[in-house]
């Protein structure tokens, strides 16, 4: 019989702290898949600063170098820069990048420092009790914004990936969505591709991922999905923001 599904080897042996219905455990097995099948178990430093997945160090069987909070860009660019051999990746939440980090981000993008960033955007402070994130959607509830967020009292939702894409150090810029199995392949094959985008040596390389917190939104793990859907797709459309990478193989 021809064995079609397995753990990923870079993948360790533990139970997920993660609330049933959260997208992280999805997203840490892709990256993981993709780790695997391109041989960089050996080579990768992943980079996780505080927040839900502050603990990524017990499910990701490589070096792992924790950053303070919103530090993720700045910590990777380091790693990168005494070990260029590497693959150096953070993996952060929408607080950690778009809020706290987002001079760090942005200037490593304008650098067009060779790492890759994993954006897990589920529109909340997630850890810390469901604050109001720069990603919260105008009318959303959250413990700080009990009424609904307004856009006169608190802005717009932040758009980190347009604002990426207009950096000339960012290659490759893709959102996309853990929301059905068909976008769960597209999320796989966008985190290749960043992963890919780095190897060649090309540039910064980001995926945002529209994920779910049933806990934090107050909802079912089935209407917490399906939210995904049909509000957050609609102010974070999911797709290529900028791909610049086959005019960066020409030169």
């Amino acid at each position: 019989m021809k064995k079609v599904f397995s753990r990923p080897k870079s993948l360790k042996r533990a139970v997920f702290h993660y609330c049933p219905g959260c997208g992280h455990s999805v997203v840490h097995r892709l990256i993981c898949e993709v780790i695997d099948e391109l041989g960089l178990q050996d080579k990768t430093i992943g980079v996780p600063p505080p927040g839900c997945s502050v603990f990524a160090y017990h499910y990701f069987d490589v070096d792992m170098a924790e950053s303070a909070h919103g530090r993720g860009a700045a910590v990777a660019t380091g790693i990168k820069r005494a070990y260029p051999e590497i693959i150096a990746f953070t993996y952060q939440g929408d607080g950690d990048l778009a809020g706290i980090g987002t001079a760090e981000t942005i200037h490593a993008a304008n650098r067009g420092e060779n790492i890759t960033s994993i954006f897990i955007n589920n529109a909340v402070y997630g850890m810390t009790g469901g604050q109001m994130a720069p990603t919260t959607l105008k009318g959303m509830k959250t413990t700080t914004t009990p009424y609904g967020r307004d856009k006169i009292l608190e802005g717009h939702p932040i758009k980190m990936s347009e604002i990426l894409a207009l950096v000339e150090g960012a290659v490759y810029i893709e959102r996309v969505a853990l929301s059905s199995p068909a976008n769960v392949r597209k999320a796989k094959a966008a985190i290749k591709k960043a992963f890919q985008v780095q190897m060649d040596g090309l540039g910064f390389a980001m995926v945002e991922i529209l994920s779910p917190c049933p806990t934090n939104w107050k909802m079912t793990s089935v209407q917490a999905w399906q939210w995904v859907d049909e509000e957050m797709a609609k102010e974070f459309p999911p797709g290529v923001i900028k791909d610049i990478t086959a005019k960066k193989d020409a030169s």
